[in-house]
């Protein structure tokens, strides 16, 4: 006790000294710089990424248009979706647009060929609360639900794996109802099974190269998840982390390099986050505008087979200047097609 008191005698005048004379900060007041102007500043802990900007390489639209699912097929044709047109669409190597589907009732978000040629399309109508996967065959003629809208699912995006079965994401879900999540197809698409419940509007979702790791976004609660996998439709005992948490919105639908590399879309963000094999942030790509509140809507992404090129597609919203594809470069080629 008697330490204390001396002590305290000892350091009277820093006891007692006026609070005026302690540190201060560097300024009186907030201020912005050019870090942080505009509606969607990077991050701080995102700033030092190896960062490119993309380039315009197609105007889809003069007017506002949601794009999604951009995916190539094997002659170098680009399908995509207008989500509220209600389309899947069509770009050919020389920069023809035509519309290949037109979807009854439901808006196509997702797309993904499967073994057999035929184009897979995840579709769902959110104030409805329905959906499908629907295949569709070469010549465009045959149209057949594989998951069909009884069953319940909001089918936002899917992936086949080296099996023939295909992941699908559920959109389902709200903060305080996390009832969405990942779900297993299997090769004779006769059982549907949960992989990853529990989920937020699980969005995107993408396989490792050699099929051992599941990715999926949680749009809801701005997570990445990455997912071992035992088998098909079983989580290795330690195997489900979530190596990433979004800063503001949202993240959107992925693609994998054939390095493993993970993209992700950033929606209401105008950017790609690229991570490597184990979920840590390594690049970005920003799309052009984005500093002023344009081009944000960024939700897919696709590489060109036998290619690092990177196509982007993105709406302007009211933004005023309608709906495009970007293009930047890519870590690795793509993967190649099933």
């Amino acid at each position: 006790m008697l330490g204390i008191v001396s002590a305290c005698v000892v350091s009277t005048s820093a006891c007692s000294a006026p609070l005026t004379s302690l540190p201060r900060p560097a300024a009186d007041a907030l201020t912005y710089d050019a870090q942080i102007l505009g509606p969607v500043p990077i991050p701080p802990t995102e700033r030092e990424l190896q960062t490119a900007i993309a380039a315009p390489w197609f105007k889809v639209s003069d007017q506002a248009m949601a794009l999604e699912g951009a995916i190539f097929d094997r002659a170098g044709n680009m399908f995509f979706c207008d989500v509220y047109g209600r389309r899947v669409l069509r770009l050919t190597p020389d920069k023809q647009l035509s519309t290949v589907l037109s979807v009854d009732g439901l808006s196509p978000g997702g797309l993904a060929f499967g073994p057999d040629g035929r184009l897979f399309i995840a579709a769902m109508d959110v104030t409805g609360v329905m959906g499908s996967v629907l295949a569709l065959s070469p010549n465009g003629l045959d149209l057949q639900p594989i998951v069909p809208r009884a069953a319940g699912y909001l089918p936002n995006d899917l992936v086949f794996d080296a099996n023939g079965g295909f992941y699908f994401t559920d959109f389902h879900g709200s903060a305080g109802d996390p009832k969405g999540g990942v779900y297993y197809v299997s090769f004779d698409f006769a059982t549907i099974s949960p992989v990853l419940p529990r989920m937020v509007m699980a969005n995107g979702v993408a396989l490792s190269p050699d099929g051992k790791y599941l990715w999926a976004t949680e749009f809801g609660r701005n997570l990445l998840h990455r997912i071992e996998l035992a088998d098909a439709k079983t989580i290795t005992p330690l195997g489900s982390a979530v190596p990433y948490q979004f800063t503001g919105a949202a993240p959107d639908s992925m693609r994998v390099d054939a390095d493993g590399n993970v993209y992700v879309a950033i929606y209401g963000q105008g950017r790609v986050l690229v991570f490597n094999r184990n979920g840590i942030p390594i690049g970005q790509v920003l799309l052009p505008g984005r500093e002023h509140g344009h081009n944000l809507q960024s939700t897919s992404m696709t590489i060109r087979p036998g290619t690092r090129d990177l196509y982007i597609v993105t709406n302007d919203g009211d933004g005023g200047q309608g709906a495009a594809i970007y293009r930047s470069r890519a870590f690795a080629q793509a993967l190649q097609p099933i």
